[in-house]
């Protein structure tokens, strides 16, 4: 019996490119399964990998440049050129200058980073000739709300005495006055894009800093100054530019950077897999498909909210396609999964051990954890025998984590209908 397999994951933050996490699962599929035909579709959330998937995808170049990092130091960089665009396309995955891997441990504060290499690869992007740009948020080490990008693009942030503001996203509770005079002239003939999470907000209790402040490195106490400074630019930018940012639906990607993209750059924010989708074949891939295994650095409550194994399970059980997801780590609410779409999950680690040590050892932790989970629908295959190959049930046992919500009593008994087509 043979069967076709579609590996579309996520990339795992810190560790692996997607690419990476795409071929340690075929390793590992191969490994239990050798007659497995298996088509390969890294995903991009607009986070890192963002701009390697859609180069590889319908060509391009990659071109450096050094910026300033989120915490003030020079960072390599790079964007791409599109090919075959109706317009010169550049893609920037604001991650590789201002993304959370930027940031050492020991500095993570997210008052204090800035999205300044952000707008400086706006200006690269735009010595090349671009005239569209097309921005991918996620994966980000900053909170200023994109107030970093704009001042490197020529807006200057002033406070009550007509001072420069200091960068970081806490010094936005002192802004008083927008300058709009000093901005690149060119982007008023530039078409201004960014693929972010719809489901992000800027304010609130789902908001920026509430929400993903503390993941940066925030204490209570400074999400409280964060959420103070979100208020006060929202209120800045609509005196200056009439724009209303505060609950726009994406205005919370990454920091809070689609709210200076939107606001001050008067770019256009659209959900993200809305774009990839344009440059990856995915549904084309699945229609090929008999199982569809995903993956991501952390499954948990947060998944189903735009992440790319709750995208790729959406697509799939459109085709009734069973999935599979493989995770770093297994977090809270993690069981809202089943809901949507994901049949089976399982944590690559199978013993305690430092972060460090997990992402040191990531590929070799998630080939062998495919490789587990493929046997158990192997052993399944051929219990079942080919009579059943139409649309056998499969029990698939699946790794549960401390730290998963009271799990559903049945949960072990939730079903991978393997509908195989070749024997």
């Amino acid at each position: 019996m043979s069967i076709t397999v579609l590996v579309a994951p996520s990339g795992f933050k810190e560790s692996l490119s997607a690419a990476q996490v795409a071929d340690c699962i075929a390793t590992g599929l191969l490994r239990a399964m050798p007659e497995a035909h298996i088509l390969k579709a890294p995903m991009a959330d607009g986070g890192e990998g963002f701009v390697e998937t859609l180069v590889s995808a319908v060509g391009g170049t990659l071109h450096p440049a050094v910026v300033t990092g989120p915490i003030g130091k020079p960072v390599d960089a790079f964007f791409g050129l599109l090919e075959g665009q109706d317009m010169p396309t550049a893609v920037i995955e604001m991650a590789a200058a201002a993304g959370l891997r930027l940031v050492p441990r020991d500095r993570r504060n997210p008052c204090l980073t800035t999205s300044h290499g952000v707008g400086e690869l706006i200006c690269a992007a735009l010595d090349a000739g671009a005239k569209r740009i097309l921005l991918g948020c996620g994966d980000s080490g900053i909170n200023d709300a994109g107030a970093g990008m704009a001042e490197a693009l020529g807006i200057r942030f002033l406070d009550r005495q007509g001072r420069p503001l200091a960068r970081g996203g806490a010094a936005l509770c002192h802004l008083a006055r927008i300058d709009m005079s000093g901005l690149d002239p060119r982007l008023s003939s530039v078409r201004l894009d960014a693929a972010v999470n719809w489901h992000n907000h800027l304010l609130g209790p789902r908001g920026v800093a509430r929400v993903f402040g503390p993941q940066k490195g925030a204490t209570p106490e400074q999400v409280v100054v964060l959420e103070q400074a979100m208020e006060n630019y929202v209120r800045v930018i609509a005196q200056t530019t009439g724009i209303e940012v505060g609950q726009a639906p994406g205005a919370g990607a990454s920091g809070g950077l689609g709210a200076g993209f939107m606001g001050l750059l008067k770019g256009r924010l659209y959900p993200r897999y809305d774009i990839v989708m344009q440059y990856l074949d995915l549904d084309r891939l699945m229609a090929q498909a008999d199982l569809v295994i995903t993956a991501e650095g952390s499954l948990d409550g947060q998944t189903p909210f735009g992440k790319v194994p709750a995208e790729v399970a959406r697509r799939a059980k459109q085709r009734k396609l069973p999935v599979i997801a493989l995770a770093g780590t297994i977090g809270k609410g993690v069981a809202l999964n089943f809901e949507h779409g994901i049949d089976a999950f399982s944590c690559i680690l199978k013993r305690p051990c430092t972060l460090d040590e997990a992402i040191d050892n990531a590929a070799k932790l998630l080939t062998r954890a495919t490789e587990d989970a493929v046997r158990l629908v192997d052993v399944g295959m051929r219990l079942a025998g080919p009579a059943s190959l139409g649309c056998p049930l499969y029990p698939v046992s699946v790794s549960l984590s401390r730290d998963m919500d009271s799990p559903p009593a049945g949960l072990q008994r939730a079903p991978l209908c393997l509908s195989s087509r070749r024997q």
